[in-house]
């Protein structure tokens, strides 16, 4: 049967692949160190877990609730962005509580995009900033830029050669899966740049704390004059350990906010009550939290270094982010991100997220997150490091298991 007009848009889940040898693994008892898919093992603080308790007693929260957010969430919110980046946002007007980032992005594309309008998009990226644009009827044209002196003129190339006149651009820094961060001085160039061309800016700043060497990670907001053209994305998920609990923002631009507003309005009733009311209580605390995640990523980064340094595997430190943009070992490097995550995954018992998965300039990298111990990821450098030993010095005689079933 022919598949359907938008799945036919997607191409294969590669890191779907990559689950299937995971489970398949751990199903013959090996003992997987999973170091693949960005998903926080922390607990929530127990402070936002007893507020959810607590509100949750009260019938009257087990009602539809806001699909916009509640007004104390939303005011949390401007709180927060007031607090770490002194930027001032109309909680009523230019804030909306969406399911996560992923999910306010994902509408934000069907409350904007036209068939065949072009949104220009960082490559390698997260997989929504693109696919969200191709499901609703965009095209996206890839940028492979980091955020230094080549930006602009890769967007200037990108407008200069894209029929229609490309509808918005969108930012990641820190960066999901480069860990590259952007500075204020970047930002103020984009925005000009945005503002000059009529583009929209979306930025996903959803690792805003989760950084390690220097000045915390600058919101696009603070450039005068971004709120004409920008709205920017948060989550919560990292932030406070939350993942399962689905809460993010996005805020900036009356015009834009109201789109996707009206969209999910027609989606969602918006995040179970409890949940937007203990979210509220985390972004008014006093940052105890956040700062205990973060040092907590900033050993794991320390360790992963060094250890898998050590294992013959060098890894340049991320800057911020849960995650390291690891460069395949040379000898390898001719398989590509997929094949050569298989074969870690079948010969040394480690799970990665191979590059391709963020888009086809990611293949000669894979994305290793810090989402296990110290212990257990210098168990993983062991592990490589006897992977590596064995098959460094013939890599073409290494092939995944899989290949031969």
């Amino acid at each position: 049967m022919e598949e359907f007009h938008k799945v036919r848009r997607l191409p294969p889940y590669v890191f779907e692949q990559v689950n299937r040898l995971k489970a398949s693994a751990r199903s013959r008892g090996a003992d997987i160190v999973d170091l693949g898919m960005g998903n926080p093992d922390l607990p929530t603080p127990k402070a936002i877990v007893d507020k959810l308790c607590e509100v949750v007693r009260d019938p009257r929260t087990h009602r539809y609730s806001s699909s916009r957010g509640i007004p104390g969430l939303r005011r949390a919110q401007a709180n927060y962005y007031a607090r770490r980046f002194g930027v001032k946002l109309n909680p009523d007007t230019q804030v909306v509580a969406t399911l996560g980032s992923k999910e306010g992005f994902a509408n934000m594309a069907q409350a904007i995009t036209a068939p065949g309008d072009v949104i220009l998009c960082p490559n390698p990226t997260y997989p929504i900033h693109a696919f969200g644009f191709i499901m609703s009827g965009g095209v996206i044209r890839s940028l492979q830029v980091e955020p230094n002196d080549g930006f602009i003129p890769a967007l200037e190339r990108g407008v200069r050669h894209s029929i229609p006149k490309p509808l918005a651009l969108i930012l990641n820094y820190p960066s999901n899966p480069t860990a590259l961060v952007a500075s204020l001085d970047f930002y103020k160039d984009v925005v000009a740049f945005a503002k000059k061309n009529d583009i929209i800016i979306l930025s996903d700043l959803a690792y805003s704390e989760i950084y390690f060497d220097g000045n915390p990670p600058p919101s696009v907001l603070q450039v005068p004059g971004a709120m004409d053209v920008c709205v920017e994305f948060t989550s919560m998920s990292k932030t406070f350990s939350m993942p399962g609990w689905r809460m993010g923002f996005a805020v900036g631009n009356e015009r834009l906010i109201s789109a996707l507003t009206r969209v999910k309005s027609y989606l969602d009733y918006g995040a179970f009550t409890p949940i937007q009311v203990a979210a509220a209580h985390a972004l008014n605390g006093d940052g105890a939290d956040i700062a205990e995640v973060r040092d907590i990523y900033h050993k794991r980064r320390d360790v992963m270094v060094d250890a898998f340094g050590r294992a013959g595997w060098t890894i340049p430190a991320p800057a911020a982010s849960m995650f390291a943009w690891a460069p395949i070992p040379e000898p390898f490097r001719h398989l590509g991100s997929l094949e050569f995550s298989k074969l870690l995954i079948e010969h040394a018992d480690v799970a990665v997220a191979p590059g391709v998965g963020f888009g086809e300039h990611g293949d000669d990298f894979v994305r290793v997150a810090l989402v296990e111990n110290e212990h257990r990821i210098r168990q993983a450098a062991r592990n490589i490091k006897r992977f590596l030993s064995t098959s460094a010095k013939q890599p073409n005689n290494v092939v995944p298991l899989s290949a031969h079933r």
